[in-house]
């Protein structure tokens, strides 16, 4: 298995100096050994799905096989619908969403993103999917992970109790996962 994790940082200002910086330290803290990819997405104010898919497909090239991806809030739901349409899909390891909203029926309006209604499906294949969600996530609903269980049928959720949008700086969870199939 590789060693190579690219996270997708989330949208607005500030987010990845501010935020997401330390949802990456805390994945640095567990994970030593892992090359820890943390791009700058263009206009992270506000997020384009078609630029920000753009740079994730470039993003993707420099994977090795069996690299792992973590996207982070509206970095996620970019993530996931990048992958899916993506034609050359890289061979990753897992593909984590960090309180993701869902774009599509019962989730945000956009007139950006254009889900496809068999996301699952159009996922490069064998590739475990985890949802985390904190249940004290005021941005974006913890409803929203079911909404992505119902639209990728083999995804894993993972509610977390008193976690907020940032999972309070702590992928603590994600780290123990990916150390636990090192160890395999």
């Amino acid at each position: 298995m590789g060693s190579q994790l690219l996270f997708v940082q989330g949208g607005g200002a500030g987010t990845h100096d501010e935020w997401d910086d330390k949802l990456v330290d805390s994945l640095r803290r567990e994970l030593p050994n892992f090359e820890i990819r943390y791009p700058r997405m263009p206009n992270e104010d506000e997020p384009a799905f078609a630029s920000w898919k753009t740079a994730l497909e470039k993003e993707f090239a420099k994977l090795d096989d069996g690299a792992i991806v973590v996207g982070d809030s509206i970095g996620g739901t970019i993530l996931i619908n990048a992958l899916a349409q993506t034609p050359k899909k890289p061979r990753l390891r897992a593909i984590f969403l960090v309180a993701a909203p869902f774009v599509g029926e019962g989730g945000w309006p956009s007139e950006d993103i254009d889900p496809a209604p068999d996301l699952g499906a159009r996922l490069p294949k064998n590739v475990p999917v985890h949802i985390y969600h904190g249940l004290a996530d005021e941005t974006a609903p913890p409803s929203h992970a079911e909404l992505y269980a119902r639209s990728i049928p083999q995804a894993n959720v993972h509610l977390l109790p008193h976690r907020d949008h940032q999972l309070n700086n702590d992928l603590s969870e994600i780290a123990a996962m990916i150390k636990s199939w090192k160890a395999t």
